[in-house]
């Protein structure tokens, strides 16, 4: 009787072990966050930074160029993305695009902001505001206070410290090392949620936040000039990570 009922609890947990095995086959694959990924206005290494995108797990991205990319904020074409990646330094921006920007957030897309995208459409202030940051290309007075214009350098190797370890964004990143260009003196707003950051002398000491705007959530990476950080395991992470949390897929 004990031969039969060990038999019997051996059979139980194989056909449970194959109803396990059996739903993982069937069930559905996540769907990839679908990204519109939006460049012009300032070089790049183009086939590297296709690359990063072709490879990146989990996303599935469109690269479109300005100056017909504003044309993809309006609603039709709008239901084809999740999250809004900006890699572009663009300054001209129609009221019509400002609306079809704000409405497409208002709806909850996703938007990442990263390197030089934040210097886009100086003249725009609530650009800033929807960021959380800029980089400023002049120095400006705002509400009495002067701000002073940001800096750059290219080549710089440094260390980047996660402020955050438990944001969805750095969640699992440790501290890591980059090749990259450095800003100086970007325009951090104070309300931000701070997720990286660096005592790297010729840099912001923020260089990578969180932010809400309306219905979206927001990313800015300062990270990304050019291959060294496509190329970074750190960086890729981080990106990718950036892109789920936009598209509240975290």
């Amino acid at each position: 009787m004990k031969t039969r009922s060990k038999r019997l609890d051996a059979l139980r947990y194989l056909l449970l072990v194959l109803g396990a095995l059996l739903s993982l086959a069937v069930a559905p694959a996540a769907e990839p966050v679908r990204a519109l990924v939006i460049v012009g206005g300032h070089d790049f290494q183009t086939n590297e930074f296709h690359e990063l995108f072709r490879t990146l797990p989990d996303v599935r991205a469109q690269v479109v160029e300005h100056p017909a990319a504003h044309a993809w904020l309006e609603r039709d074409p709008s239901s084809s993305y999740d999250v809004l990646v900006l890699y572009d330094m663009w300054q001209p921006i129609s009221d019509r695009a400002k609306a079809g920007f704000l409405a497409r957030l208002a709806e909850g897309k996703g938007l990442v902001a990263l390197h030089h995208s934040l210097a886009n459409y100086q003249a725009w202030n609530e650009y800033g505001r929807i960021l959380g940051g800029r980089y400023l290309l002049e120095k400006r007075i705002e509400n009495g206070i002067e701000k002073p214009a940001s800096s750059y350098l290219h080549d710089v190797k440094f260390r980047v410290e996660i402020a955050d370890p438990n944001h969805p964004i750095t969640r699992g990143l440790p501290g890591f090392n980059i090749h990259d260009e450095t800003y100086g003196q970007l325009d951090v707003r104070p309300d931000v949620h701070v997720l990286l950051k660096t005592q790297e002398p010729t840099s912001n000491p923020v260089i990578a936040w969180s932010n809400q705007y309306q219905a979206a959530r927001v990313a800015c990476i300062q990270l990304g000039h050019d291959r060294f950080a496509y190329e970074n395991p750190h960086y890729r992470q981080l990106l990718a990570q950036a892109i789920r949390w936009t598209a509240k897929r975290d």
